[in-house]
């Protein structure tokens, strides 16, 4: 990714964190610990470790790559991370979105890119860190009872 792209997202640092905020409050709590309440204080931390890899993110590797990265799963679909990264990728996408925005001729290759290596970090650090959870979970063996989490935002990019 660009850094000009990057040096944007960090400063709209605020705003991705208000949306995502946002995003996690409308979505429907399947557990207790998915009470937005419980997840927004990992919002900072969160933003820190995605700022920190798109810094170091190489240029054209990353975006070249995005596809090799599996979305996280979850065997019970209960871990309260689900929710957490969908709202912060939404949150991500939407800023990057009016980042470019911005970007007079801006080149669709760069575009892409950029898009290609926001979705391979966000990727990397949400399955790191919900297979993390999902490791202690008490249900790994036992099928969903309870619905997945809903998806009532529409994502900016299919994820």
């Amino acid at each position: 990714m660009q850094d000009e792209f990057v040096r944007a997202l960090i400063a709209r640092r605020r705003e991705i964190h208000a949306r995502w905020e946002v995003l996690l409050r409308i979505e429907r709590v399947n557990t207790p610990l998915a009470n937005p309440d419980a997840l927004v204080f990992m919002i900072d931390w969160t933003l820190d470790e995605v700022f920190n890899a798109l810094r170091h993110a190489p240029a054209k590797r990353r975006g070249a790559h995005a596809a090799d990265a599996s979305r996280p799963e979850c065997p019970c679909g209960r871990n309260p991370l689900l929710v957490y990264f969908s709202a912060g990728c939404q949150s991500l996408e939407e800023a990057l979105v009016l980042v470019q925005a911005e970007t007079p001729g801006l080149d669709p290759d760069n575009r892409d890119n950029a898009f290609a290596t926001l979705k391979l970090v966000m990727r990397e650090i949400s399955r790191r860190e919900i297979e993390s959870f999902c490791s202690i979970c008490q249900y790994r063996a036992q099928p969903a009872t309870a619905a997945a989490p809903s998806q009532s935002h529409a994502h900016v990019h299919a994820h």
